[in-house]
Formats: C-alpha cells, sequence, structure tokens
C-alpha cells in the first residue's frame, strides 16, 4: 500500500506541489474514514462522463481515502417516463411521483447505481451499492406530490459498516417509509440531510459545467457567502439551477461548522480540485468577513506591512507605507488575507500587494479576497515574477497580461490600448519595495 501512495503521490504533484498533495493527502487521512467526505454526482455525470467519474474515485480509494457517493438520475429517469409515454409533473421543484411514475423510476435508479458500483469494480475498488436503508421516511403531502418523501432520519450503520470493510458506499436518494413504502426524495435534500448526519469534512458537488458560473459562462473559482451571496442573488444572470443550487448550499452550511466547505466541480478535475490550492471549480465557504479600510491609519498599514514580510519572507523597505498613493486596504477577518490598492497610471487602481499566509493557503480565502476585489475594482492593474506561484492564478483572473523580462503585468477591464501601454510602462517603473529587491 505505501508504494502505491507513493505513486499516487508522484502523480499528484504533477497537478501542483509534492508539498500540496502531501499536505492534503495528511488532512484528509487524519479525518475519521466515513467523514472524508460526501460527493453528490448528478444524473448527467452517470449519463455522460461515467468512466471520468469511477476513475477519479478510484483514485481516492487507492489513497485509502473512502467517500460516501450519492447519485442522482434525473435525466434518466426523464427519458424513461417520456419513452413510457407517461407526463412527468413537478411543483415546487419536487417530482410529483404517482405509482405509475414510481414503477418507472425505480428500476432506473437502481439501474443507474448498479452502473456506477459496476465501473469502480472495473477498475479493481470494491464498492457497495445502498439503494434503501439510509434514509428513513414519511410523506410529504400524499395527496400534493404523491410518493414524494420528508427525510425524518439517516442510518449511517449501513455506510459505516461499506466504509469500514474497505468498499466505497455508493447511495441512492429513494427513502422508506416505517410501514415499507418506498418513496423519492429529491437528491439535493437527501445531499443536505446527509451531510448534517455525516458532517464531512468535505462536501463536493459534481457537475457537467465544473463550478457556478459567471455572467459570462466563466468558473466563479470562489464564492464566500457572508460577503457574496446576497449580491450574487440579486445578480439577473444567476437564475435557475444555479439559483437553486447556491440556496441549498446557503442553507447546508448554516447548519455546519464554518471551517466546512463545498466544492462544485467536474468529474474528471475532482482530484485537481481536492489536492491543490488552486483547485478547479467553486469553492464555497461561510468564509470571513473582509474588511475595506479606504483611509487605513498607521497601525492598519504597519499590520499589513508585517504580514506581507511574513507571507512573503522578505523585509520591506523602510518607509514603504508612507509613499503608498492613496492606499485602501482589504483585510480579512482573521488578517490571514490582505490586499493593498494604490492610485496608479491615469488614476487607475494598482494592486500594489495581495497576500494569503501559508496556513490560510487552500482554505479559498484568497479567491474569496479577489472576488472583493474585483467587485469594488472592475477596473485593475498589478504585476507579479515569473516565479512567483500565483502567478499562474493571476493569468486565469486576468483580462490581459504582458510579459517583460522577469515580470507579468496583468490588467482587468482597461480595453484601450493606448491607455493599457501606459499602464505597463508604469507598472514597470515600480518600485517593488523590498530590501534588496533581485533585478
Amino acid at each position: 500500500m505505501s508504494e502505491v501512495r507513493e505513486t499516487v503521490l508522484e502523480l499528484l504533484a504533477q497537478l501542483g506541489s509534492s508539498r500540496e498533495a502531501r499536505q492534503y493527502l495528511k488532512e484528509f487521512s487524519s479525518v475519521e474514514e466515513s467523514r472524508f467526505a460526501v460527493v453528490k454526482v448528478g444524473g448527467g455525470i452517470l449519463r455522460d462522463h461515467l468512466d471520468e467519474l469511477a476513475s477519479a474515485l478510484a483514485f481516492l480509494h487507492r489513497l485509502g481515502l473512502r467517500p460516501v457517493v450519492l447519485h442522482g438520475a434525473g435525466p434518466q429517469v426523464d427519458t424513461a417516463l417520456a419513452e413510457a409515454g407517461i407526463e412527468s409533473e413537478r411543483i415546487d421543484n419536487l417530482r410529483v411521483t404517482t405509482e405509475e411514475v414510481m414503477e418507472v423510476a425505480r428500476p432506473v435508479i437502481y439501474e443507474q447505481n448498479l452502473r456506477l458500483v459496476e465501473a469502480l469494480e472495473q477498475r479493481g475498488i470494491r464498492a457497495r451499492g445502498l439503494q434503501h436503508g439510509t434514509f428513513e421516511a414519511r410523506f410529504l403531502d400524499r395527496d400534493r406530490y404523491g410518493l414524494v418523501g420528508e427525510i425524518t432520519a439517516v442510518n449511517l450503520d449501513g455506510l459505516r459498516r461499506a466504509v469500514h470493510s474497505g468498499a466505497l458506499p455508493v447511495l441512492t436518494f429513494l427513502g422508506e417509509s416505517s410501514s415499507g413504502q418506498v418513496l423519492n426524495i429529491n437528491a439535493d435534500i437527501a445531499a443536505r440531510e446527509l451531510v448534517w448526519a455525516i458532517r464531512p469534512h468535505k462536501i463536493i458537488f459534481l457537475t457537467p459545467s465544473g463550478g457556478l458560473l459567471d455572467r459570462n459562462g466563466r468558473v466563479i473559482s470562489a464564492v464566500t457567502l457572508n460577503n457574496d451571496y446576497e449580491s450574487l442573488m440579486r445578480e439577473p444572470w444567476v437564475h435557475s439551477g444555479m439559483r437553486l443550487k447556491l440556496q441549498q448550499i446557503n442553507e447546508m452550511l448554516e447548519g455546519l461548522d464554518e471551517s466546512t466547505s463545498v466544492s462544485i466541480t467536474s468529474a474528471d478535475q475532482l482530484t485537481r480540485e481536492l489536492f491543490t490550492y488552486r483547485g478547479a471549480g467553486t469553492l464555497v465557504r461561510r468564509g470571513e468577513n473582509i474588511d475595506i479600510f479606504e483611509s487605513p491609519d498607521e497601525t492598519i498599514l504597519a499590520d499589513v506591512a508585517e504580514r506581507v514580510e511574513a507571507s512573503f519572507g522578505r523585509r520591506l523597505k523602510p518607509g514603504w507605507t508612507a509613499g503608498l498613493a492613496q492606499p485602501v486596504v482589504l483585510l480579512s477577518a482573521s488578517r490571514r488575507a490582505a490586499a493593498v490598492v494604490v492610485a496608479g497610471q491615469d488614476g487607475l487602481p494598482y494592486l500594489e500587494k495581495f497576500i494569503v499566509t501559508p496556513e490560510a493557503q487552500g482554505e479559498g480565502l484568497g479567491a474569496a479576497m479577489w472576488q472583493v476585489l474585483r467587485a469594488r475594482y472592475p477596473r485593475l492593474y498589478w504585476r507579479s515574477r515569473n516565479t512567483n506561484p500565483i502567478t499562474p492564478w493571476y493569468f486565469l483572473q486576468a483580462d490581459c497580461s504582458e510579459r517583460h523580462g522577469p515580470w507579468v503585468v496583468f490588467c482587468n477591464g482597461i480595453g484601450d490600448a493606448v491607455q493599457r501601454e501606459r499602464m505597463v510602462s508604469e507598472a514597470m517603473s515600480r518600485d517593488p519595495g523590498w530590501q534588496e529587491d533581485p533585478s
């Protein structure tokens, strides 16, 4: 097993760094086996990305990690009902489940469960399908919804036995009443109740989109609900499935520890999301407040300077704070992330420093800080050394970039080519502020 783990670590290092991989593996391995992660898999993933899903789950299994998998089957049930000529009605986003609908849906759900179990076993991974027995339920409103259940209790005995025997548990979203009646439960509600019962270290939603998308169809790297939820829910482009997903995650995280996060990613990017600081999807956390100091006093500036030095492991020049032009400081409540923005070329805001302390890396705090920064400064420019580990991440956040020797100048929202040329020239002439700065 140790040889397998070392081989896997080498593969993980190709995604980021060996240090990252080992840090996360140590963190995940310290959690009780059945509490490592709950992975919610949409039916669309089973239909279109089964191979990628099974490979990713098998990868985790070989690391000694046992996620609890809960899958849906919505698209498959829709298809089966249409082929049977049965109309599928929804009320309050719940599928009205008549006996006729259940007669078609249940074998489809069983089949999808078996497909994932077989795909794992073909890769040499023990898996156990748990089609019943996890969710105890009662009728939600039989007259209105039919055979739709409301969860009354979550029985973890079956999945714990599976995990402790070395098998990966694969659950459906079907529940049972006290009389043995099989009831249909909304998969997202089932995921919420399962998460509240297990209280896992990680919560993962696998979707075809690979994350929550912004107005331009790009994956949002991080959402901090304390800072972003209300503003996102006011956006006209946040609607339908994305709106519902945000509401459900917000409700889910309210019942959990503040450190708990939800990762939304695709099946083929699951390991990158779990084992690299940059991730590969959307990380949603309750988060901490980020304070904005428009006229920071000497105490705030001195505190930020100290954290900049600690983060970079270097000394700033004496008087660095006094030389900042109209500084604005963004500072997380825990003081583990900060940004300093100053007045730059043509009055444009220039990102002077951006830091996340080493102990906060991988938590999504830096990405949350960046979301606040982007919302406040839609037009912004900055520079970073080629050797800075965060530079590849900056390329993903910027609208434009230009390399100059050991530096890369980045910008957002600055479309005028002439102004951009002045901006690049000004950025390159800036004093980095470090003592004995290398050329």
